[in-house]
Order: C-alpha cells, then structure tokens, then sequence
C-alpha cells in the first residue's frame, strides 16, 4: 500500500464565507480584522506586489488608519478589474457595490455587493463577495481552444476523377 494522500484543502469560497461573516458582525475596523482580510484567502496578489514595492502607498493609509480608503486600495491591486459602482447610506446602512462593467445600466449588471453600518466594513464585504465571484468564475471557466477563422469559401482541390 502506498503513502496515503492528504485529505484535499477546503475550497477557498467557505474562508470566504467565514471572513464575510467575521465583517459582518465585527462592530468597527481594527488593524488585526483588516490583517485578517489581508492575510486570509482573499487577497492573492499583495504579496507580489509588496515584494515589487507597489503597496507603499497602502502600506501609509493601513498606518493611518483610514479604513474606507484602504479598502478601496485594496480592491485596486487585488481585484484591478473591478472598480465601486456605488456608495449608499439608506437607514444608517453603508451598501457597496462592485462592478466589473461600471458602464452598463445597473440592471444589466453582475454586481458585487456588500452591507453594513461602517463604510469600511460595506467595502470590505463587497470585496470579499467579489473575490467569490471571481474565483467561482474561474472555477467554472475552462481554457477554450483557440478556433482560427475559416475562409467564406472552402474549395476542394483533390482531383477524384
């Protein structure tokens, strides 16, 4: 019998789903939550970008502690596709919501979304069901053949006679 295998990691969209829950009832942004966003599955392009010398401007905003703002950094270098479609306070609730076609109609549109009583923590969570949107796209996405364009008129040039 052979070495056995080690049990397979657990999708990334259930550490997702408990970040998205640890937003959701957490009271107000601190360091350590929003290193845990960092940290967590969610963010898979910072580290390159930090050793590239890129995260120096989100690097100031983290150590200032404006959270909305390094939220939204946050989105650009991690979801650069995406961009804040909308930003709106309706009974003392932030809605968040991301696109990655800001120019279709709002109806039309695939949105990211994400609620809460602090700006920072809506921007956060509709980061978070981004990143779900974007992995469950590439989950489902398999690479296509590349199919070359066929001339209008095909002609046979076997002589069969």
């Amino acid at each position: 019998m052979g070495p056995c295998l080690p049990a397979p990691p657990e999708p990334q969209s259930l550490d997702l789903d408990l970040l998205d829950r640890e937003l959701h009832v957490a009271p107000a942004v601190t360091a350590l939550l929003f290193r845990k966003v960092i940290e967590s599955g969610a963010c898979t392009r910072l580290s390159a970008l930090r050793q590239m010398g890129k995260t120096i401007t989100l690097d100031r905003i983290l150590e200032s502690g404006a959270w909305t703002d390094a939220a939204i950094t946050l989105i650009g270098f991690e979801l650069p596709s995406w961009s804040v479609r909308r930003l709106v306070c309706e009974d003392g609730e932030w809605l968040c919501s991301l696109s990655r076609q800001p120019n279709l109609p709002i109806f039309l549109d695939e949105l990211a979304e994400g609620s809460h009583a602090v700006l920072a923590l809506a921007v956060l969570r509709a980061f978070v069901a981004a990143r779900c949107r974007s992995a469950a796209t590439q989950q489902v996405a398999a690479p296509v053949p590349l199919a070359l364009p066929r001339p209008a008129y095909v002609f046979c040039c076997d002589n069969l006679a």
